[in-house]
């Protein structure tokens, strides 16, 4: 199947990838009785801006094959949820709002991406997903200091700096030995999953970027670039929809 979509205009055909994004699932009676999908408007405005197509996916683990054939490169998005630490091994230590069947469906579209080597991006929530699904581990509840990652400013404004680790993707990517970048999460990553290695620190020495060692494009961050608040996110979008050419 031809991996991207057709746009004719004026007898001019371009092509856009199709980016898959996962979407959280709430309960809550706000927007109905029953429980709806939800995901911000910036997870997909800021792909649809740089000329690819968003394309939410449903939870569904009878579509993962459908979906893994039919996109182009995936995005794994936090939310308002944690991974439950059975998973990991681990007894719940400050672990809240478990969504197992969102985690279920995101381990299993993870790896079939990562065995079809197409680009994957994991955001926040993301990062911790792949490198769980990787055989990993996290902190299940952040000390506030000295750097509170739970930002008390506006998720649209940055709050803490990152160091970038050499010889990784992101370095590469962005050509910065350090950045500043927002922050919305109270769970880190502790031991690292099989052939990932660290890309990013946050100077308390919580991991805030992973990649994959044998995987053409596939990079974890703590942080929110879709938010697009500097050129270093740009950039990481950017060469996340380029990679898929």
């Amino acid at each position: 199947m031809e991996p991207f979509y057709y746009v004719y205009y004026k007898d001019t055909i371009m092509k856009k990838p199709l980016i898959g994004i996962t979407l959280d699932i709430e309960k809550k009676k706000t927007y109905s009785n029953f429980p709806w999908y939800v995901i911000r408007e910036n997870y997909l405005s800021s792909i649809g801006s740089l000329n690819a197509i968003p394309i939410p996916l449903i939870h569904e683990k009878k579509l993962v094959n459908y979906f893994a054939n039919l996109l182009d490169g995936l995005i794994i998005t936090g939310g308002d949820f944690d991974i439950d630490p059975q998973l990991y091994f681990q007894k719940s230590k400050g672990s809240k709002n478990i969504k197992s069947k969102r985690t279920n469906f995101e381990i299993l579209i993870y790896k079939k991406f990562l065995k079809l080597n197409k680009p994957i991006l994991g955001i926040c929530g993301g990062a911790q997903l792949i490198n769980v699904a990787s055989g990993g581990t996290l902190i299940q509840d952040l000390n506030k200091k000295p750097v509170n990652h739970e930002q008390s400013n506006p998720r649209n404004e940055t709050s803490h700096k990152i160091n970038i680790r050499k010889r990784t993707k992101l370095y590469e990517i962005c050509n910065k030995s350090q950045f500043n970048v927002n922050s919305a999460h109270h769970q880190g990553i502790k031991k690292l999953g099989k052939d990932l290695k660290i890309s990013a620190t946050c100077n308390d020495g919580v991991i805030e970027g992973i990649e994959h060692k044998k995987h053409k494009w596939c990079i974890g961050l703590q942080w929110h670039p879709e938010f697009l608040i500097t050129k270093n996110d740009l950039k990481i979008i950017k060469s996340f929809i380029n990679s898929v050419v």
